[in-house]
């Protein structure tokens, strides 16, 4: 099946090495772009133009809808590439990037309500299930909530919302199912309350749904893309690509903009420090062992990273070749090293914008937007090592873990 319009392209041909090199051709665009960006607080019109044009947003879409279907490496390397000119834009990207990817798990008429009118449609998220709510009636559920960081939800036609499904009063209330719940733009309302530190651009805004029917087949079951072919999706997709954990390896995607970030931090320093002689001494600034010493720190941290962030994900793609789950420990590990590998980038940026002294608090300077952009990537819970790190450590000492969606 391939339903794309003549008039929308069709991204089915382009192959990884292609749509690596779209995405790092655009980034100076998206650096030149990038302060403008923030005072918009939204990505802008033209770049999601760009985005469109070259099929960033499509990588992980299946082929019979107009998409790449790009091994899961791609959601790392291509995030990477565009946040070495703008972080927002990367993150955007990331998110638009896996909620495709998550549609093909979906009931196979979830996935034509959305793409058979417009395969190239944006999909945002809500996807903290405590901020959500659901109960089952007849055919479907009914849910409530209010979530936030909805990213990019104001230039999005539909919105997956994750709700906990409870039982009746006379269970308590026990939490018996979770549900990500697929809505058109007609059925929730935008708050416009997205002002922060960084990572401005990304029009993070709040979304609200109140008593909004689902029906059962745009109701996906968390339980379901644990990793393997479980999943309603899995006849009309049987790409392994969907097989991969998206618990276990989402985070690695964001995880990617924070690398990129960093990059782009090393990138601004290292010409700074080339062409820079101290205004007290006029001694270059490359001579100076701290600041050879603090760029060489910086670099290994981020070498570190890159390779963390790209041995999980080849192996995610292999043991889904295999049709191989990974158990609870060997999921808990990707999720500890994205928020290591996010750590690591956060370090690198902090190291690097104390090595520009005062330049490095001029708005006018990248560096200053990029030292608020790693500091608001890392509150990101999927980022936060102190909040990932446990877990893991608790199985390798031969403890549980209980998480019903991992």
């Amino acid at each position: 099946m391939n339903t794309t319009s003549p008039l929308i392209p069709d991204f089915a041909s382009v192959s990884y090495d292609v749509s690596v090199r779209r995405a790092r051709d655009l980034m100076p665009v998206l650096r030149s772009r990038a302060a403008q960006a923030e005072a918009a607080r939204v990505m802008l019109p033209e770049t999601v133009n760009d985005l469109r044009r070259i099929g960033a947003l499509r990588a992980l879409q299946p082929k019979r809808w107009g998409g790449m279907e790009l091994d899961f490496i791609s959601y790392i390397d291509i995030p990477i590439e565009l946040a070495r000119g703008c972080a927002s834009t990367s993150w955007n990207v990331v998110n638009l990037m896996i909620h495709n990817w998550m549609l093909a798990m979906y009931d196979e008429r979830a996935q034509a309500d959305v793409w058979t009118k417009d395969p190239a449609a944006l999909i945002a998220a809500g996807i903290a299930f405590p901020q959500g709510r659901a109960r089952k009636v007849d055919g479907g559920y009914v849910i409530s909530g209010k979530w936030n960081f909805s990213s990019c939800v104001n230039i999005s036609t539909w919105c997956m919302l994750a709700v906990t499904v409870r039982g009746n009063e006379s269970e308590g209330e026990k939490v018996i199912d979770h549900r990500m719940c697929l809505l058109d733009q007609s059925q929730y309302e935008i708050v416009d309350d997205w002002h922060t530190l960084g990572m401005r651009s990304t029009g993070s805004m709040t979304v609200v749904a109140k008593d909004v029917f689902v029906p059962e087949y745009r109701a996906l079951c968390m339980y379901d893309i644990r990793g393997g072919d479980g999943f309603p999706g899995a006849r009309g997709n049987p790409n392994p690509l969907y097989r991969i954990s998206l618990n276990a390896l989402g985070g690695h995607g964001i995880a990617a903009t924070a690398l990129g970030n960093a990059m782009a931090a090393l990138e601004h320093t290292l010409a700074l420090v080339k062409e820079r002689s101290t205004n007290y001494t006029g001694l270059k600034m490359r001579d100076q062992q701290i600041v050879q010493h603090r760029v060489s720190t910086a670099a290994v941290k981020i070498d570190a990273a890159q390779l963390m962030l790209r041995t999980d994900a080849i192996e995610a793609q292999e043991q889904a070749n295999k049709n191989v789950i990974p158990d609870m420990q060997q999921k808990l590990r990707c999720k500890r090293n994205a928020a290591y590998a996010a750590m690591l980038c956060t370090e690198a940026v902090d190291a690097l914008h104390a090595v520009t002294g005062a330049t490095g608090i001029y708005e006018s300077y990248p560096l200053e937007r990029i030292f608020r952009d790693a500091h608001a990537l890392g509150a990101h819970i999927s980022l936060n090592f102190d909040a990932q790190a446990p877990a893991w450590g608790l199985t390798a000492l031969g403890g549980e873990v209980v998480n019903p969606t991992l």
